[in-house]
């Protein structure tokens, strides 16, 4: 039976007959995969606490008709573990994890910038940006609007998305791709505060030296942008964004 090795983060589980799993995850070189875990859910597992959601693992599958198999599990970092002390990381991992399996929808299609960039957020929760410890709101802010660069969804937070004029702008719409000038703002436009899009610059682009003395009101302006832009891409929200305190 052919085999390959994988890295990979468990995005999600579900239960098969009785003591199995079908895991789904996203890996390094064929993007989304999923496989079975035989006898996985029994307490004499061998790898069955390597294979929750959070868990960044090497793997050995053997291919199946309909799906692979898992055959051998190494740890490569416990991602879950910390998080679960920590309420707002946890439940913004939680949206992580969702975002990417949004995100990659062909199975065996190669999706390495989601897969290094979810490995990297899930990394940051748990050890802090090169700058120093951060909220976990703002850590997920900046996941989500990098995801959907990768995606093709860049926003713009400074010159108008729409005729490409020269910014910045006050107006922003989810629906026109970011920033627009007076001329292009559709009806309904957001019209944040300038130090909100500022950050939201900041984050996209990674520079976690220009969010050290944010606001709670310019953090909390800025997830409600980022919560609609995802939510119009998305065509709907992410469920676990409800849980996440902002």
């Amino acid at each position: 039976m052919p085999t390959y090795r994988d890295e990979a983060v468990v995005l999600r589980t579900h239960k098969l007959g009785e003591a199995d799993r079908i895991i789904t995850l996203l890996s390094r070189r064929r993007g989304k995969i999923r496989a079975v875990a035989k006898g996985v859910r029994r307490t004499s597992s061998k790898f069955g606490a390597r294979l929750e959601p959070f868990s960044h693992v090497d793997l050995q599958f053997a291919v199946g008709r309909t799906l692979d198999v898992v055959t051998q599990v190494e740890s490569l970092d416990a991602f879950g573990e910390p998080l679960t002390s920590d309420y707002p990381a946890y439940t913004a991992g939680q949206v992580m994890l969702e975002t990417a399996d949004r995100l990659v929808v062909e199975e065996g299609e190669p999706a390495t910038q989601q897969y290094l960039l979810l490995v990297g957020a899930l990394r940051v929760l748990n050890q802090g940006t090169r700058d120093g410890a951060r909220p976990a709101t703002l850590i997920l802010d900046s996941y989500l609007l990098r995801a959907l660069a990768v995606a093709g969804y860049a926003p713009s937070f400074s010159d108008c998305a729409r005729c490409g004029l020269v910014g910045p702008h006050r107006a922003f719409s989810p629906s026109a791709g970011g920033a627009v000038c007076e001329h292009c703002r559709p009806a309904g436009s957001a019209r944040p505060a300038p130090e909100t899009l500022l950050l939201l610059g900041a984050l996209l682009e990674g520079r976690w030296a220009d969010t050290r003395d944010v606001t709670v009101q310019t953090a909390r302006e800025a997830s409600g942008i980022t919560a609609a832009f995802v939510a119009w891409h998305l065509d709907r929200n992410l469920r676990s964004l409800a849980h996440v305190e902002r």
